[in-house]
């Protein structure tokens, strides 16, 4: 296996790690879901409300991702969107450590309505954006296979690697997800989950800024 396959082999599993990570962040919404289920009294409401967060998860990584993939098949801007990109990423972490609060608007969603939710907060928590280099080191990989040739060549295959990306990314946030979901449903209960709260935001605005400049690192001094 050549330092290429190992590179993208990498970034395949920077992938899944942070859908780990997204999916065991309660601010990704695996509360609600426990919180639908007890009140329901009904132990079929998790695994729906589940998959309702893990749509609007997957549709919203595609919002952010899907421009990306279309800039790419401007192939001689590629460092220049690359680290345009990773710029974007940290100010957003750097954002989210000065502004502490919730976004309002996440509140005035109807608790039934939980893809829409889950569309909103992904976007709202820079959840999307945390893929982006990621996702452009991916494409950088691929474009070395095709070289120059036709831009519509290009921009299907980066489409399609779009919704790969955000696919295997929102099993793994909703796998990792549902272990604590049904861990907490099934044992601990909603007194449990009323009292206790995992604040996580310093950690993923944080891993935003890190994420934001590895991006820009890759891009200046990786393939």
């Amino acid at each position: 296996m050549g330092i290429e396959d190992l590179s993208v082999a990498a970034l395949w599993w920077a992938v899944i790690i942070s859908g780990f990570y997204h999916g065991v962040n309660p601010g990704m919404g695996w509360p609600l879901a426990v919180s639908a289920a007890l009140m329901e009294r009904d132990h079929r409401a998790l695994p729906k409300a589940l998959g309702l967060l893990a749509l609007g998860h997957f549709l919203s990584m595609l919002a952010i991702l899907l421009p990306f993939s279309v800039m790419l098949f401007l192939v001689d801007w590629e460092l220049q969107i690359r680290m345009g990109a990773g710029l974007i990423v940290v100010a957003m972490g750097i954002y989210l450590l000065v502004n502490r609060r919730h976004p309002r608007f996440l509140a005035r969603v109807h608790p039934a309505r939980l893809a829409l939710w889950s569309f909103l907060a992904a976007l709202a928590h820079g959840a999307g954006l945390m893929l982006v280099p990621i996702f452009l080191g991916i494409c950088g990989f691929e474009q070395q296979d095709v070289g120059h040739e036709a831009a519509q060549t290009l921009m299907t295959s980066n489409i399609r690697l779009a919704f790969l990306v955000a696919a295997v990314h929102t099993v793994a946030m909703t796998s990792a997800g549902a272990v604590i979901a049904v861990f907490i449903y099934l044992w601990l209960g909603l007194k449990f989950l009323s009292k206790t709260w995992l604040n996580l935001d310093v950690v993923w605005a944080l891993s935003l800024v890190c994420v934001g400049f590895f991006g820009i690192y890759s891009a200046l001094y990786g393939h």
